[in-house]
């Protein structure tokens, strides 16, 4: 049986444009786009984990708007990965290269180029459905 990962992300809004992040090229999914955040640990709400997540990876801290935003069952060759998102906006600090290769903030329209994990395609589109950040 597939182990189950449950993960939440950041959609963190900025002057009308969405910081993107490129995985690095030693992790699971290398080089892929996705939306900061991580594993949810042991006793830690979805909200509370993406605080810390941000706090590690990127050396930022965010508001976070706490009604889940969009919500994906994506199943890896590693197991299953749960992923809910969140829209979120800069608090403090600036984003810093800790764990990704690159970042990218972009307005909405221009997100659907980059290649995408397959958990964070869903939240993509919405995004663009919806034209969030304009």
């Amino acid at each position: 049986m597939k182990k189950e990962i449950n993960v939440v992300g950041a959609i963190i809004i900025q002057d009308g444009k969405i910081l993107c992040c490129q995985r690095g090229g030693d992790r699971a999914l290398a080089n892929l786009w996705e939306f900061p955040g991580g594993k949810i640990e042991e006793g830690e709400s979805k909200v509370d984990a993406l605080k810390r997540e941000l706090k590690e990876e990127l050396k930022i801290t965010v508001d976070i708007v706490e009604d889940e935003y969009e919500f994906c069952r994506y199943e890896y060759d590693f197991g299953f990965v749960n992923l809910t998102t969140f829209i979120c906006y800069l608090k403090s600090g600036e984003p810093q290269l800790t764990e990704h290769l690159q970042i990218k903030w972009l307005k909405v329209k221009d997100l659907g180029p980059l290649e995408w994990a397959p958990a964070d395609i869903p939240t993509v589109e919405k995004l663009v459905l919806e034209n969030i950040g304009e």
